[in-house]
């Protein structure tokens, strides 16, 4: 179980969900069907907003040190990017269907993404000969021609294993041993290989699949990503924290050099690792709107109930960081910085092999750790010997950051903890990306 944050109730379990659907499921979940054969972890929770529903890709930890992903699967109602397309084109916009497919997007795609960050022609040009990693537990077998349909269907450059742009390995590096298959976790990784594909087309992508979603395993597959010369590792998902993580900061995450992000979580206010390690970028989530402004977007913190929406707080365990200096947590602080997670503003994406047979929509902050990996790749290498965790913190209250004003995920005493506020807060940390400047040492 979560250790309760400060300023913040205990409550009854990391994993519940209010509802007696929810409860059922997750009964089903313990009852045995395991991770391979995946359940889904809540049935659908609704935003009274845009009634889109949706339900978890993955299936819950079952036992201590396991992570969960954090994909949210959008399975009915209308989307911000229907409602934006049928404005446009003067219709009522047509519901996402019960199965969750479609046979066109109905999410943002790389343009909206692009637009909405300041990625400009210039920026997203960017990414050359960079390579980013995506770590995910489990194989995924329709991968790389998932990515394929997702990428032609959006005019970016061929990414396969043939021209050398996409590579997939198991946690020790292999090619052709890889791990059991699961079809939330290959959801998961569908979602991850389109943002990074998205926000820097030029990337080469590599995906490290590790056996299970312990952190071990999970921990090993990060290694074995910046050992096979990754500069940039996305990782959405999380757990608990515990006593064993800063043993899991030296093992596994203490990369200088290497520009690592990791989801700030779905569960509402409170801190998960390994967003709270001190050596990774924490990436918390916004809902993500078109608006008349001269950004054209509009933000805040994505929160659809006091048990769902963008993870914050102050870590239990994790030592804070000597760039981190914000006065009210004495620990690390998450998040750091933010991008779209809310599933009514979800993106789209190809995937075959999970729930969907062709187009879904996602969101949860699995959606806003691989974008900002892909912000960083397109700002370039970082140096040797720095962690790019701190980037941020010297761009912070400067144009190269979108300051996200308003919000709450939750409830706490320390304010700043749980609600957005101008300058850094814990939801958003200093906001979401305007170009790549923010993102360079």
């Amino acid at each position: 179980m979560r250790t309760t944050p400060p300023n913040r109730p205990a409550r009854p379990g990391r994993w519940r969900r209010m509802g007696s659907a929810a409860v059922a499921t997750a009964a089903l979940v313990f009852a045995g069907l395991g991770t391979a054969a995946h359940a889904d972890a809540a049935t659908s929770t609704k935003s009274a907003s845009s009634k889109v529903t949706w339900t978890r890709s993955c299936a819950q930890p079952k036992k201590k040190g396991e992570m969960a992903c954090n994909a949210l699967r959008v399975t009915g109602g209308v989307t911000a990017f229907q409602r934006q397309q049928a404005k446009e084109k003067g219709i009522t916009p047509q519901a996402v269907s019960p199965k969750a497919t479609s046979d066109t997007p109905t999410g943002y795609g790389p343009s909206d993404l692009q637009s909405a960050y300041g990625l400009t022609d210039a920026a997203a040009a960017n990414g050359s000969g960079e390579t980013i990693a995506i770590v995910d537990a489990y194989d995924d077998p329709n991968a790389e021609s998932d990515l394929a349909q997702y990428r032609s269907y959006y005019g970016l450059p061929d990414c396969t294993s043939d021209s050398g742009c996409f590579t997939k390995v198991g946690q020790t590096g292999s090619t052709t041993s890889l791990p059991s298959a699961d079809s939330g976790w290959a959801g998961e990784i569908s979602l991850d290989l389109d943002m990074a594909s998205a926000v820097c087309p030029n990337c080469n992508i590599l995906l490290v699949e590790a056996n299970s979603a312990s952190m071990t395993d999970l921990g090993t597959a990060v290694n074995e990503a910046v050992k096979l010369g990754a500069k940039f590792v996305s990782n959405s998902y999380g757990g608990a924290e515990s006593s064993s993580d800063s043993t899991y900061d030296s093992s596994y995450f203490k990369h200088p050099g290497v520009a690592i992000t990791v989801s700030a979580g779905d569960e509402g206010y409170g801190a998960e690792y390994p967003a709270a390690s001190k050596y990774v970028t924490a990436v918390g989530g916004t809902a993500l709107s078109t608006a008349s402004n001269s950004r054209g977007w509009t933000e805040k913190v994505w929160s659809t109930s006091s048990t769902e929406g963008t993870g914050s707080g102050c870590s239990v365990y994790d030592a804070k960081p000597s760039w981190q200096t914000d006065s009210g947590c004495s620990k690390r602080m998450i998040a750091d910085v933010s991008a779209v997670a809310d599933p009514a503003t979800g993106v789209s994406v190809y995937d075959t092999y999970g729930d969907g047979t062709g187009w879904v929509t996602y969101g949860g902050t699995s959606a806003s750790s691989p974008i900002i990996a892909g912000v960083y790749a397109l700002a370039g290498t970082p140096s040797s010997n720095s962690y790019p965790a701190q980037f941020p913190y010297h761009a912070a209250g400067t144009s190269a950051l979108n300051d996200v004003t308003s919000g709450s995920n939750g409830s706490c005493t320390t304010g700043y903890f749980c609600t957005a506020r101008s300058g850094y807060d814990g939801p958003t940390g200093w906001g979401t990306p305007e170009g790549v400047g923010a993102f360079t040492g």
